[in-house]
């Protein structure tokens, strides 16, 4: 045999070889991993690379050829992957793992803010979730408002009730910046069709009367009804006497009974005692309670007593008013009186005759 028919019968098997083992390694790349049949669920942190996590693969059993995927990834520039918590499905191959990998398909969860919750439980929900940094714990207020740098003097009231989708590593900051600048956004919105003649000087004002709004109403159809209240009596120069804002500037005083002696106690949130509205807002409020403070329903009605299922009377003169106080909370009270919403703070106390 010649020297060159050696040649090219040498170079012949060379390439199917190495054909043979580009067709295996494509094979493989397109074949199911060995995961078990509820997926895998792994996570890339940041500093991680492609090399570090497919090794980690390899040493769960989950990935037989790490060296392959890392040599297609590099051939193709695909090695940009992204950090979270993946679930990888089974019946997964390698290439649509890189895919996910690369497209930053991680695992979504859900975090929840109730409308008339306070910052405070709103920051305990946040600090539950065992998928969210606590990175606020432990810090007095004004170490978290310089954390979470969205230039407020007080907290309360600011960030947008909903539910906020996040992936595993986020922030409470990161949350409370999001809810934040929803909630300036729905203001601002609704500033824009505010009714004419209201007593609100700022954005702030609004802010403050729709967290009173959301903390006084039961049910949803009375909210325009009490924004409308509670306008006239500003705007009668009537105090506003509304018993959220006096448990609130109770704090962890409030022991679940309102008591009269709470509603003589002098403090900046006891409308019962100051006129005007108190000085921040006292929960968080939702889009309606926003909208209703802006546009509150018409009529005369200047006094509301609670009926005891979460629902109220609404009355033009004291004199009515009191008649309703006698009928709902003392004749007919009920043993599951309520006057408040149930999923909020509880507020079971009864309402006091405004003067």
């Amino acid at each position: 045999m010649s020297l060159k028919r050696c040649f090219f019968l040498g170079a012949l098997s060379a390439v199917i070889i190495a054909a043979a083992a580009v067709f295996w390694c494509l094979q493989w790349l397109r074949a199911p991993l060995p995961l078990p049949a509820a997926g895998l669920r792994l996570e890339l942190q940041a500093g991680d690379s492609l090399g570090q996590l497919v090794y980690r693969l390899q040493a769960r059993g989950a990935l037989a050829h790490p060296r392959i995927l890392l040599g297609y990834a590099r051939l193709t520039g695909a090695t940009g992957v992204k950090v979270g918590e993946y679930a990888v499905a089974a019946g997964t191959t390698p290439l649509a793992l890189l895919e996910q990998l690369i497209d930053g398909d991680v695992i979504s969860y859900r975090v929840t803010l109730v409308e008339g919750w306070t910052y405070a439980q709103a920051l305990q929900a946040l600090h539950r979730h065992p998928r969210l940094a606590a990175t606020l714990g432990g810090l007095d207020m004004a170490q978290q408002l310089a954390l979470l740098d969205i230039g407020l003097a007080h907290p309360e009231g600011w960030f947008f009730p909903d539910t906020y989708q996040f992936t595993a590593g986020t922030s409470d900051v990161d949350i409370l910046r999001r809810a934040h600048q929803r909630m300036r956004r729905i203001l601002s919105a609704a500033w824009e069709t505010r009714a004419a003649g209201l007593p609100y000087e700022d954005l702030y004002q609004v802010l403050i009367m729709a967290s009173i709004v959301e903390r006084e109403t039961g049910q949803p159809s009375e909210r325009g009804q009490i924004a409308g209240v509670f306008v006239r009596r500003l705007q009668n120069n009537m105090r506003l006497q509304t018993d959220p804002t006096v448990i609130y500037g109770l704090g962890d005083a409030f022991d679940g009974n309102l008591r009269r002696r709470h509603l003589q106690q002098a403090t900046p949130y006891n409308t019962y005692v100051i006129r005007g509205l108190p000085p921040t807002p006292i929960a968080l409020p939702g889009r309606e309670a926003i909208y209703a403070t802006l546009n509150p329903e018409e009529g005369d009605t200047l006094y509301f007593v609670a009926k005891g299922d979460g629902s109220h009377q609404f009355s033009k003169t004291l004199e009515e008013h009191n008649r309703a106080v006698r009928r709902y909370q003392i004749v007919n009270r009920k043993k599951d009186y309520r006057s408040a919403p149930l999923p909020a703070v509880a507020d079971d106390a009864p309402k006091q005759p405004p003067d």
